[in-house]
């Protein structure tokens, strides 16, 4: 597992996420090891990736880049190691544009000679079965997506919804 998430904000939300990852990794009755392999947590990069695109909602163009800037350090991260293949899990949320995604990874799959698995994890019940697994492994599972763009849209969501039942 290859975990890449430099748009994870703040630092200590990145930290309890990966530190989530491992525990659910070291958990899992596996068939065959599963080995954890942490990027760089380079926020920087993703800043500058979303410079100009701060305002924009949730789902739209700035997530659209934030897929391609996370894809492509996995593709990359995958053909140097000699893995077969690359995708993302990303496709389990039911707030993530598969479609999207999955254009991403075939376009970096032909710009790096890389075979993508296409997915959509969330069909047959996959977001569902994310949610068991969660409860039945005691995992921890945010309420955002991991940007500073998505806590401060959820955190204004939330007092929105507050106001109205007030």
């Amino acid at each position: 597992v290859f975990y890449y998430n430099p748009n994870i904000y703040p630092e200590e939300e990145y930290t309890k996420r990966v530190a989530e990852q491992q525990h659910f990794i070291e958990r899992l009755p596996a068939k065959y090891p599963i080995s954890f392999v942490e990027g760089t947590y380079d926020k920087e990069s993703f800043y500058e990736m979303a410079r100009g695109l701060e305002d924009v909602k949730e789902g739209g163009e700035r997530c659209f880049r934030c897929y391609e800037l996370r894809l492509r350090k996995t593709c990359e991260t995958a053909k140097a190691d000699g893995f077969d293949y690359f995708t993302t899990t990303l496709t389990i949320s039911p707030l993530k544009n598969s479609v999207k995604l999955n254009e991403i990874g075939l376009k970096l799959s032909e710009e790096y000679d890389m075979p993508y698995l296409l997915s959509d994890f969330k069909k047959k019940e996959g977001y569902k079965r994310s949610i068991e697994l969660s409860a039945q492994y005691h995992l921890y599972r945010q309420n955002y997506c991991g940007c500073v763009f998505s806590k401060r849209e959820r955190e204004e969501q939330v007092q929105k919804e507050r106001q109205e039942t007030s």
